[in-house]
């Protein structure tokens, strides 16, 4: 159980405790291991091969450590869900924030769409309270 201290300066709890853990943490790992020892071979590859002669061989060269780079960084948003998900939805918070000069004009707002709602689904008419 989280307690009041565990939790954010926004009240969201830390994103630590969201991370993968057990069997699904072992298999992220692993596929990433796989996909980065699979890009270090084709690397090594295709520089013998672009040392040889081959000129294309050589864009090979620098894609693959691309490609390793990209699957870290896949790895870490598999390993890590929430941490972006956070981020995002902390400046959404920041970002819907309305001046408090404009919340009537908002309370104004919601009440008309509630009305067309309700006039639409033929529960009301408009200038019915």
């Amino acid at each position: 159980m989280a307690s009041e201290n565990d939790r954010e300066s926004d009240g969201t709890m830390p994103s630590a405790r969201t991370r993968l853990h057990g069997s699904e943490a072992v298999k992220a790992h692993f596929t990433l291991a796989c996909g980065l020892l699979l890009c270090v071979v084709a690397f090594w590859f295709e520089l013998h091969r672009a040392l040889g002669g081959n000129s294309l061989s050589w864009a090979y060269v620098f894609e693959w450590p691309l490609l390793g780079m990209f699957a870290v960084y896949m790895w870490w948003k598999v390993i890590n869900p929430d941490e972006a998900s956070t981020k995002r939805s902390s400046e959404r918070k920041h970002k819907d924030a309305i001046a408090p000069e404009f919340e009537g004009m908002l309370a104004a707002w919601e009440e008309h769409r509630r009305q067309m709602i309700d006039t639409e689904n033929g529960s009301g008419h408009l200038g019915d309270d």
